[in-house]
């Protein structure tokens, strides 16, 4: 347990360090948790109970539409916070899937202690929102790739800034999160330099 909360507690400081006695009410509220493969830790319609941590394994969060085509839209992988947040956090119904692709280690903690902290902390209030303002800024980057960029330059970018995921990610949930078929993915792979 000590090991996955020093993993934690850099991912935090990375986003703004906690003065010690907050450090310690905020790693208090953790609990270890695990999954096995193709798990759904949160199901559409349902609220996000769990603001996850992950310490092993990879997950994805995905749209199903009228249709039933797939959107993957977040990949999530050690070290870094998981779960569909905006469900989390409005404590609505999620609107997304959050599955794992592999077996899974985490730490997780539930709504109620999360809000409890950022109303009674303000250092953990703040990390926390800025830590979700990264999160948006990352989603607005990637709005751009999906609206402006080829295919090829989506797929450079992806390398880019995570290289290591060809070796994570199965390739068929890789090209569904790029908008590139499957065909083309492989053409890609084949096409572009790593």
């Amino acid at each position: 347990m000590e090991e996955k909360l020093l993993q934690l507690k850099q991912v935090v400081t990375a986003i703004r360090p906690l003065p010690e006695q907050e450090w310690q009410q905020f790693a208090a509220i953790w609990k270890p948790f695990s999954a096995k493969r193709k798990e759904t830790l949160t199901v559409a319609g349902e609220r996000e109970q769990y603001l996850y941590f992950v310490v092993e394994g990879v997950q994805r969060v995905f749209y199903f539409d009228e249709q039933n085509r797939e959107a993957t839209l977040v990949f999530t992988y050690a070290p870094s916070f998981g779960g569909v947040l905006d469900a989390f956090m409005l404590q609505q119904p999620s609107r997304y899937f959050y599955e794992t692709l592999s077996p899974s280690s985490f730490l997780r903690t539930s709504c109620n202690e999360v809000q409890h902290l950022m109303q009674t902390q303000p250092g953990i209030d703040t990390m926390i929102r800025e830590g979700i303002t990264h999160s948006l800024s990352g989603v607005l980057e990637r709005l751009v790739e999906l609206q402006c960029y080829s295919s090829e330059e989506r797929f450079r970018v992806l390398l880019k800034r995570s290289p290591h995921i060809l070796q994570l990610v199965p390739h068929k949930y890789l090209a569904n999160y790029l908008g590139i078929d499957a065909t083309n993915f492989s053409k890609l792979l084949n096409k572009v330099r790593i």
